[in-house]
């Protein structure tokens, strides 16, 4: 019987590469520079719409908050090695999380951790005018569901690893168990270490000067962590307990 490659891409994931593609595409071919200034304006995040002091005082151009931008600063890159390296992660990711979640859930899912990422930035950075944008934190909250899965006997990253859709159906780790599986915490080790590396040596975000928004991919991955059953569309199968639960 063949085997499913690891890599099949939903068509939902490439239809998001696609309008990221699209909206960049739109903003180096087609706007003028004055142009792109009022689209990022318009569409990007900055924490300082929230403060009425910034806004009040007439110091940011556009005026106040955009309750859209929470969400549409997801779909702007700075560059195309931006977007590159947000494509890469995901690929792998993202698709294991479409092929479980479905459609709708998974675009909700994007949604509500590029919102998480955009809230934790902006309780972090409170009256900053540097303009947030990137599908990082989004991407930060599909490894973060990935984890609760992936792992798994069976599943995309376990042994023993089923064909077809077997892979993504296999029982999600509950949250009290996470903590307890090694190869997570390996995970959780490697990817907070790497962001706080961002944190700490204010590494800058390709072609922009500002740093890497390292508290977003922080919320962002919270919220998949934390959120994760609310959007998992197989509430019929059982939770297993922790590592117990997966091959040594």
């Amino acid at each position: 019987m063949n085997r499913e490659p690891i890599f099949n891409i939903p068509p939902v994931v490439l239809a998001v590469l696609a309008v990221l593609s699209l909206v960049h595409l739109v903003r180096t071919l087609l706007l003028t520079e004055q142009q792109d200034i009022e689209f990022l304006l318009t569409f990007a995040f900055i924490p300082a719409r929230y403060d009425n002091s910034v806004v009040l005082g007439g110091t940011l151009p556009g005026g106040g908050a955009d309750i859209w931008t929470f969400v549409t600063y997801a779909l702007i890159h700075a560059d195309w090695t931006h977007f590159g390296v947000n494509g890469v992660w995901l690929l792998p990711f993202g698709s294991a999380v479409a092929r479980r979640f479905g459609t709708l859930r998974f675009l909700a899912f994007l949604a509500v951790t590029s919102a998480a990422g955009a809230g934790l930035h902006l309780a972090t950075h409170p009256g900053e005018q540097y303009r947030m944008i990137g599908a990082s934190a989004a991407i930060s909250g599909t490894m973060a569901a990935a984890m609760r899965f992936a792992f798994q006997r069976g599943g995309p990253l376990g042994l023993f690893r089923g064909g077809d859709d077997r892979a993504y159906r296999v029982p999600a780790i509950p949250l009290t168990g996470v903590l307890r599986d090694p190869r997570v915490l390996l995970f959780l080790v490697v990817w907070f270490g790497i962001n706080i590396l961002f944190g700490l040596g204010s590494f800058p975000v390709t072609g922009s000067e500002q740093p890497v928004a390292w508290q977003a991919h922080i919320g962002g991955f919270l919220a998949g962590l934390l959120l994760f059953s609310w959007f998992d569309r197989r509430p019929d199968l059982p939770q297993l307990e922790g590592p117990a639960a997966t091959p040594h």
